[in-house]
């Protein structure tokens, strides 16, 4: 794999998080329909809840560093359903429970999940003599991705009036939205590992979404610094 085609890719990544991270929350006309929307309204919830995994990038990109090299669907299945499970959790515990936790701070430990998982991919932890619990990891991510959810949702007044049947709802929409990102990324990692190019870029494209990782702590610790000053 060429310099110029790692330079490119890592390029477009960054951009892509940048841009991502600016705009990653609730807005337009999904926060004027949150906002003025009352009693269980499952149809809009369902779609909002895919519709925010699945242009989630920061969610999505853990999830690609976590399946990079599963070949085994049920080692897929096992690895999604911890992520899925921690996330569901703290999503409903969030919103429902009314535990708040600071969006900029778990955004970035959400970009520390990217740059923990590429990290792992690339030998990192076996080169310093450390071999950690993959599973337990993702599931611990899994729970700061949930948090992540809900602090957007947390950001608007929502009606109490059917609360729980909607977050329920999103919730669901959430693992639809995943399922659909989840069979698109392996698609391409087959598609890829059939082309026989996946071993000559598996190093660098780990490389570039641990910095796509980095940009996205350096993102949410810049905009908490300047909340907080």
């Amino acid at each position: 794999m060429s310099r110029r085609w790692i330079e490119r890719a890592a390029g477009a990544v960054l951009l892509v998080v940048a841009s991502a991270a600016a705009a990653h929350g609730i807005s337009g006309g999904d926060q004027e329909f949150l906002l003025r929307s009352t009693g269980a309204q499952v149809g809009p919830y369902l779609y909002l809840g895919a519709k925010h995994m699945v242009t989630g990038y920061d969610h999505l990109f853990f999830l690609a560093g976590v399946i990079f090299f599963l070949y085994r669907l049920k080692d897929v299945a096992l690895y999604v359903t911890l992520f899925a499970v921690g996330h569901s959790l703290t999503l409903l515990v969030g919103v429902l429970g009314g535990l708040h936790v600071n969006s900029y701070i778990v955004d970035a430990i959400i970009g520390l999940s990217v740059v923990y998982k590429a990290f792992e991919n690339i030998g990192g932890f076996r080169r310093l003599g450390f071999e950690p619990n993959m599973k337990a990891a993702v599931l611990v991510f899994g729970l700061f991705h949930g948090f992540g959810l809900a602090t957007k949702l947390q950001d608007l007044a929502l009606s109490q009036d059917g609360l729980v049947t909607n977050m329920i709802s999103f919730n669901v929409g959430v693992e639809i939205g995943q399922f659909l990102a989840l069979a698109i990324m392996l698609i391409a990692f087959n598609t890829w590992r059939a082309s026989g190019w996946f071993w000559r870029g598996a190093f660098a494209a780990n490389v570039v979404l641990m910095g796509a990782g980095f940009v996205l702590i350096g993102y949410q610790l810049t905009g908490y610094a300047l909340d907080v000053a």
